[in-house]
């Protein structure tokens, strides 16, 4: 069996174009409310930690506002789509190398389950400016549609579902430091269409799925059998994720 890369840093580093390309962006709505009540985007400074390839990065970029890009793998910031709205960081959650009271809002996608996360939380507080937000968002696999309950069923099969799908994350964590309040919490329906060629890929940019092997050829096998029986007339396959949104303000007092 191949070898995984158990750091989080690197764990990503033979999957960057797979990421880029196959992973599922998140809803418009969901984007709103985190932008709500908030300066115009034009005016805002955003700080998207362990921001992968840039899938959530560039919506913000896409609606005005500066964003910096912290991703400690340089494969992962390879793979990502220029952006003149985006500057691209060698940086961790948990030293991002940001200025201190630089940002209005610093974003966490599909990665907080990767954090030492006082410690990320402590470096959090200190790039927002006074009144800064965070967030912190997720796209959860459905557990009642069936196309995308086969696709859970498939991975699990070979023991590689995603670490993020296997976790559970707790929003009180976060108000129990101190350093954020005001937990608002809000879901959203995020359909993925997929073919054929893109759902193996969404597979393989999973980190414990093997490259190759025995495990992955049964992987792939069952997936081909599975977009099969539930392709549409266009030859999509349809996953649904539910999309959650965490948002806390941050605590002005010095921690």
């Amino acid at each position: 069996m191949e070898p995984l890369d158990d750091h989080p840093t690197r764990r990503f580093h033979d999957r960057a174009s797979d990421y880029a390309r196959f992973r599922p962006s998140y809803p418009d709505a969901a984007i709103d409310a985190i932008l709500a009540g908030l300066s115009p985007p034009s005016g805002l400074v955003v700080a998207d930690v362990a921001a992968g390839t840039g899938i959530s990065t560039r919506l913000f970029a896409d609606r005005g506002a500066r964003v910096f890009a912290v991703e400690p793998n340089a494969e992962m910031r390879g793979a990502a789509l220029a952006h003149p709205n985006v500057t691209w960081i060698d940086g961790t959650a948990e030293a991002s190398t940001l200025p201190a009271g630089s940002c209005d809002l610093v974003t966490v996608a599909q990665a907080y389950h990767w954090f030492a996360g006082d410690v990320a939380l402590r470096e959090f507080q200190r790039v927002l400016r006074p009144r800064g937000r965070l967030a912190i968002l997720w796209n959860k696999r459905s557990r009642e549609d069936a196309f995308t309950l086969g696709y859970r069923a498939a991975l699990e099969a070979i023991d590689g579902d995603a670490p993020a799908e296997r976790s559970t994350f707790d929003p009180e964590t976060v108000a129990a430091t101190g350093r954020f309040t005001g937990l608002r919490a809000l879901t959203f329906r995020n359909a993925h269409p997929l073919t054929q060629e893109e759902l193996l890929g969404r597979a393989m940019s999973t980190s414990t799925v093997p490259r190759s092997g025995p495990r992955t050829d049964t992987l792939l096998g069952l997936l081909r059998a599975l977009h099969a029986e539930h392709r549409d007339a266009q030859g999509r396959a349809t996953m649904v994720y539910r999309t959650e949104v965490y948002l806390w303000d941050r605590v002005d007092a010095a921690n």
